[in-house]
């Protein structure tokens, strides 16, 4: 594995971009499990699809789009699904959560479409639906690169505001915080998340990455930053096993990765349950 990690460009682009990534999504995971909008993650990874079905499409149909990167294509989608989403969030005042499936099955439709349209599956489209160690260019490391660092600046600049939207958005907006404006840029933070994760773990399983590490943290955990931390400690823990025994199995590297964090996750579960159990049978 060193070895090919020293000698494999591919495969030191997929490390790379499943570090960042493994540190990125769980840690607007815990935003958005905190919010309560986990099901947003699913509505955006399906307009995703859409969107690199599309590329794919157009690739094959546009001589001179044949060299078209799909992730960009796919970004443009995904962000222009969550603006779309809060479009529909503010139509909808009482009945907010109609704005997911509303996206999500459009999303799904649009998708069908396109494959439809390019012939069916391909081995490209599958990459991308389950993630694969061997396609991830270094331009794809450099738009996930790029990524991370609009991840890392939004929170640094927003990190107080979005910790009082997260537990009091009536309050928030008490207070006069633009809790819209905010709530949208987070909403093309997290579209930008989903589309550079689709490499490594897939479109299908990416919402898995960003909820199941913050599951397994909220149960050890005794605080917000606390659960930040273990959400990325667990997330980069199934990315690197799952990696590793994507490479040693030729497996797909998202299906690895995401049954991975879900062991993580039973294993917290149970030695929880079980250390409570024992500090009870002491008492």
């Amino acid at each position: 594995m060193i070895e090919a990690l020293l000698n494999y460009p591919l495969i030191q682009n997929a490390f790379l971009s499943g570090l960042i990534i493994g540190i990125i999504a769980p840690l607007l995971g815990v935003f958005i499990v905190v919010r309560r909008m986990s099901l947003i993650a699913d509505a955006l990874s399906h307009v995703t699809l859409a969107g690199i079905a599309g590329s794919l499409y157009l690739s094959q149909s546009v001589a001179s789009l044949a060299l078209l990167n799909p992730i960009y294509l796919g970004i443009v989608a995904s962000v222009g699904g969550s603006i779309l989403i809060e479009r529909l969030r503010s139509l909808y005042k009482h009945y907010e959560e109609l704005a997911i499936p509303i996206i999500m099955s459009a999303g799904i439709g649009l998708s069908a479409i396109f494959i439809s349209l390019a012939s069916g599956f391909s081995t490209d489209l599958m990459s991308y639906l389950f993630g694969s160690v061997s396609v991830v260019s270094r331009q794809d490391l450099g738009v996930i690169f790029i990524i991370a660092l609009i991840v890392i600046v939004f929170l640094l600049l927003f990190f107080k505001e979005m910790f009082v939207l997260s537990f009091d958005e009536e309050y928030a907006k008490a207070t006069g915080l633009p809790s819209k404006w905010i709530h949208l840029l987070f909403m093309i933070v997290v579209a930008l998340v989903i589309a550079a994760s689709m490499r490594i773990v897939g479109i299908l399983l990416v919402s898995s990455l960003i909820t199941l590490p913050v599951a397994a943290a909220m149960r050890i955990a005794k605080g917000f930053k606390s659960t930040i931390i273990y959400s990325i400690i667990f997330g980069e823990s199934s990315v690197i096993i799952g990696l590793v025994s994507a490479f040693y199995l030729n497996l797909a590297p998202g299906g690895t990765i995401v049954v991975t964090s879900i062991i993580i996750l039973f294993i917290v579960i149970f030695f929880k349950k079980f250390g409570n159990n024992l500090r009870v049978e002491r008492r």
